[in-house]
């Protein structure tokens, strides 16, 4: 156990016999270090564990404290049951309303960030020169695959530029890496429950699916890899870390034999990446494709949820299926806007995009918090949370709840949450409902949250 953990389970300890009583003081950073003789870092590392697990909150220019007791939710079970083929509706419901706080998984940049990224955009105005009377480089700006490949090698995830080809924001990683390494008709394992937009992505490429059940640590492997040996999918797409909806991120051992499962059988495993950057902790985990020997894992990433949905840019790491992707990427697009490429690529080299996503990690640790702190004495007992140690939605699972009558309020009152069964071809999750957390509670969205707990009590 590392130094850091050790002082946070000392902590723990006192918090827990009394030592330490609700709104008490921590010691400062400064005097925590010097008490202990540790360096500054273990010392951050110490707090922010302790913040991700709800035991201490942070005052701005006032300190750490320690944080009250909320009231005890168990998290959801997930369903288990054996995974069989079934067919995406290509009808799947579209969302019409207005977007709403508690809807699309997103959140704002804060004033500094704000001020940085206008700084890059100059700069790469400036540098753009006659480039704008040419169309972008067809598998992205060198400068940019560049920075990505010098930012992730900081991460252990090591990659030249050669290897990543720039995309318009994840989504189109995704597409473009299905139409690279599938085909119409193939069926494609994914995680059950599974981020809605894949499953309508599915739908409209005339790919059928194998739902694999979610666990604590991940997705059940051992079926997956039954329908490997048997040869039923022709590939997979999985979130690995902090996934969307569950919260829930594959273990490190899960997404090693994820991997493994992708080389030993040849079959192309889709990692969607999207929220690897958003953990609370000071641990960004590390992917699938870390594990990845022989390039059957495609890797693909963006900055829509780490930095803003509005630039257009993800990306992907092929592997073996690199030219393939670049033909098929080439055929459907003309590249990715040049000014927005070089803008996004001045600010991670300068070092800024490293100093927002600690500063943004930190936020959505409290607003998890304050979410948290909210929905625990409002919501019946019974009632099951996510606890995630990352990205921006929490899980919410009512038993009881009557889907209909709840589906009907929530249209009726033009709320935009995401009800459970989008996120499954399965009648698995229509006690389930999806929330954002990446707006800070007041206003529209404190207003939205408590029409839904009483909407989630008046269908009960």
């Amino acid at each position: 156990m590392s130094i850091y953990q050790q002082l946070a389970d000392q902590f723990i300890n006192e918090i827990e016999s009394g030592q330490r009583v609700v709104g008490a003081r921590m010691p400062s950073l400064r005097q925590l270090a010097k008490q202990q003789s540790v360096s500054m870092s273990t010392v951050v590392s110490c707090y922010q564990e302790l913040e991700s697990q709800g035991w201490i909150h942070s005052r701005p220019q006032s300190g750490y404290f320690v944080s009250p007791k909320r009231a005890v939710h168990a998290t959801p079970q997930w369903v288990q049951f054996t995974s069989k083929v079934s067919q995406v509706k290509k009808s799947a419901p579209a969302q019409t309303l207005d977007p709403g706080p508690l809807g699309i998984s997103t959140t704002a940049n804060d004033e500094q960030s704000v001020v940085e990224l206008e700084r890059s955009f100059r700069r790469a105005l400036r540098r753009i020169g006659d480039r704008l009377n040419h169309y972008p480089h067809i598998q992205g700006e060198p400068s940019l695959r560049s920075a990505l490949a010098d930012h992730y090698a900081k991460l252990d995830l090591c990659f030249t530029l050669d290897e990543v080809v720039v995309t318009s924001g994840c989504m189109s990683s995704i597409k473009t890496a299905l139409e690279a390494c599938t085909k119409e008709g193939d069926t494609i394992a994914i995680s059950s429950p599974c981020f809605q937009g894949i499953l309508e992505l599915l739908g409209k490429m005339s790919r059928k699916i194998i739902e694999i059940p979610s666990l604590d640590d991940g997705i059940d492997l051992d079926q997956l890899e039954s329908h490997l040996k048997h040869q039923r999918v022709a590939g997979a797409i999985f979130c690995t870390s902090h996934m969307n909806p569950q919260g829930i991120s594959m273990s490190a051992k899960q997404k090693q034999r994820l991997a493994l499962l992708a080389n030993q059988y040849q079959v192309p495993v889709i990692e969607d990446d999207v929220y690897l950057e958003l953990s609370y902790t000071t641990q960004t985990p590390l992917p699938a494709k870390y594990y990845d020997k022989g390039g059957y894992v495609l890797w693909c990433g963006s900055v829509s949820k780490s930095l803003s949905p509005g630039y257009r840019i993800g990306w992907c790491l092929p592997g073996r299926y690199l030219e393939s992707y670049k033909s098929h990427f080439a055929c459907a697009s003309y590249g990715v806007a040049l000014p927005t490429q070089l803008a996004v690529a001045d600010f991670i080299a300068s070092g800024q995009y490293a100093k927002h996503l600690k500063r943004r990690r930190h936020q959505l640790l409290n607003l998890r918090q304050q979410y948290l702190q909210y929905l625990g004495p409002n919501l019946p007992s019974d009632v099951k949370i996510s606890s995630p140690q990352g990205g921006m939605v929490l899980w919410i699972q009512i038993p009881g709840l009557n889907h209909h009558t709840f589906a009907q309020a929530v249209a009726n009152h033009r709320l935009d949450v995401r009800l459970g069964h989008l996120f499954s071809t399965l009648d698995l999750y229509t006690d389930c409902v999806r929330i954002n957390i990446g707006y800070p509670l007041q206003g529209q969205a404190m207003a939205d949250l408590k029409l839904l707990i009483r909407l989630i009590e008046q269908s009960r």
